[in-house]
């Protein structure tokens, strides 16, 4: 493992903390009594206090010293005298512990007495100290100029994501997102809780992935001998709970779909149904709506959420607006009625991509897609959708080419999805082999499988019933304004990370430099790297050749940057 010169010196540091006789990781509890937070909530002169966390900032003054502590609810100024933490005559504590060896990014606990200091700022005499765990890392933290400008922030985000325990130290603004994440989910949890619907678990592997038209992850049970698939969705697993006498059922389920990534997808992601017997739809647009209201104001304290360019407002009641018309608005189109072949060519001529796998439902979720969807920003229910494609759906009692199904778009996405669950089980039946069909045709989204447990489970009798599922992640992202799901996802899934390229000693010196300034003027750099002539040409070629530094040429001065 190639070291840094900064992980060589905090190696050093370890030893030494060894050879004074401190454990730099002790196992004994620390009686934290107070975070950051509460000192300064509830802040009394000469308040004694023990807290912990880790060390942010040094300014080393001699014999007194401050530091800045953060824990999980924040920062809070401390103050360390030599003579007050050492009273004897033995100073090594502060000597050598805290000015030598702690580091920027090390855990320390600490006893003192709360006071103000001369410009106003709360602070903590500390009495007493103990090392907590030692960082062989330096955290990249960013630095502050004197205009209040921010430079060599951790802001690159495809390190953020991969490296998110570092992300939430040095940014701590990102830990509000999933501070809020968690509200959303509790105020869900609430709501449903309160109406006595019951929070249910069902299997994450299952012989057959159902309950949504997705490619799944596939994997094998070595002592049944048979292929299991990864959730894709819960949603037979919660009707069969229906079927079994529940009235009202709800799970947030992490599901699996081995499809594309991009900014609003995941292969993992978080999704939430509920089912809720003696229900139609349109109970169920009510009962969403009122849900939405709910959750948008104890996540953000009001029905209101900036996404973008967009104000967007979660207060009831929403728009209502048919597939159909919609449709129609923004194309012109009618599909009432059409066969396949007339809204094929249809597509074709609005310029949309098609080919012969597609059947009808298809094709029309296609034009809604491209046409229609993006021109919805306020929540806005589309309605009633053509029975091609809902295969899970209720036959609408109106209009037998229609189902009674919804789903509920912010800023062109969709967000919810509900229907009037099917329950007439030779209806399933013929539904579930009519996209088998498709299946077979080609169409990669069409279900694969029939789940003939399910079909005996409705033969049983389910009844009436209305059904909503709720992407979490893409909620959260409206209410957070976050346009990329990663921002919203602790440890959203990465390619494999790549390894740096092998350097020479040489270019390695070069690059050590270049990390504690990240640009230099070059005859400054090549001064401090002490390399000869040809030494110096050759590493700054390979550098040159790896991209890690770029030379900027302005009149007669040269400068370099590092890249890597």
């Amino acid at each position: 493992m190639q070291l840094s010169e900064q992980e060589i010196i905090r190696r050093e540091k370890l030893d030494a903390l060894r050879k004074l006789g401190i454990n730099p990781y002790p196992a004994n509890l620390f009686p934290v009594d107070n975070t950051a937070k509460q000192v300064k909530e509830d802040f009394s002169e000469g308040k004694k206090v023990v807290v912990a966390g880790r060390i942010m900032s040094f300014r080393i003054q001699g014999k007194a010293s401050f530091a800045e502590l953060q824990d999980s609810t924040g920062r809070i100024q401390l103050y360390l005298n030599r003579d007050e933490i050492c009273p004897g005559e033995d100073k090594t504590k502060y000597n050598e512990l805290f000015k030598k060896l702690i580091d920027l990014g090390d855990f320390i606990g600490v006893e003192g007495e709360l006071f103000t200091t001369q410009v106003g700022e709360k602070t903590i005499k500390v009495t007493d100290f103990s090392l907590l765990s030692k960082t062989l890392r330096p955290l990249p933290l960013p630095k502050t100029d004197a205009e209040g400008k921010v430079h060599d922030g951790f802001t690159d985000p495809e390190l953020r994501y991969r490296m998110r325990y570092v992300d939430l130290v040095v940014n701590p603004q990102v830990k509000e997102v999933f501070v809020k994440r968690t509200k959303l989910f509790n105020a869900m949890r609430s709501f449903f809780n309160e109406k006595g619907y019951f929070e249910v678990e069902t299997p994450v592997l299952q012989p057959i992935p159902g309950g949504a038209a997705a490619r799944p992850f596939v994997t094998h049970h070595n002592s049944l001998d048979i292929p299991l698939y990864m959730r894709i969705a819960n949603e037979l697993y919660l009707k069969r709970l229906i079927v079994g006498g529940f009235d009202g059922v709800y799970e947030f389920s992490k599901n699996f779909r081995n499809e594309g990534m991009d900014r609003t997808h995941n292969p993992e992601f978080t999704a939430m149904e509920i089912y809720v017997a003696y229900k139609d739809y349109n109970w169920m647009m009510e009962f969403t709506e009122k849900l939405l209201e709910h959750c948008a104001i104890a996540v953000n304290g009001t029905t209101e959420a900036t996404f973008g360019e967009h104000k967007v407002d979660f207060k009831a009641p929403y728009a209502r607006v048919t597939m159909t018309d919609a449709i129609k608005q923004f194309t012109g189109f009618d599909i009432t009625g059409k066969t396949e072949e007339e809204i094929f060519e249809a597509a074709k001529g609005m310029g949309i991509e098609v080919d012969e796998t597609m059947g009808k439902g298809k094709l029309i979720d296609e034009i809604f897609g491209e046409k229609c969807e993006g021109n919805f920003i306020q929540p806005t229910f589309i309605t009633d959708y053509p029975k091609e494609m809902s295969p899970l759906c209720k036959e609408h009692r109106d209009n037998p080419d229609l189902t009674e199904r919804f789903e509920l778009m912010v800023c062109g996405k969709e967000i919810a999805n509900a229907y009037s669950e099917l329950n007439d089980p030779i209806d399933q039946r013929e539904r579930f082999e009519a996209q088998l069909k498709l299946s077979e045709r080609g169409d990669v989204e069409a279900a694969q499988f029939i789940d003939f447990d399910f079909l005996r489970a409705l033969e049983y009798g389910m009844p009436p019933t209305s059904g909503l599922g709720i992407g979490m992640d893409r909620l959260i992202m409206f209410l957070t304004n976050n346009q990329s799901i990663q921002e919203v996802l602790f440890f959203p899934q990465m390619r494999p990370e790549k390894k740096g390229p092998e350097l020479s000693e040489d270019e390695k010196a070069i690059v050590e430099i270049l990390k504690t300034s990240s640009q230099l003027a070059l005859d400054a750099l090549k001064q401090q790297a002490g390399l000869s002539g040809k030494k110096w040409d050759a590493a700054m070629k390979g550098l040159s050749k790896h991209g890690l530094v770029k030379v900027t040429v302005e009149g007669d001065s040269k400068t370099v940057e590092f890249k890597g």
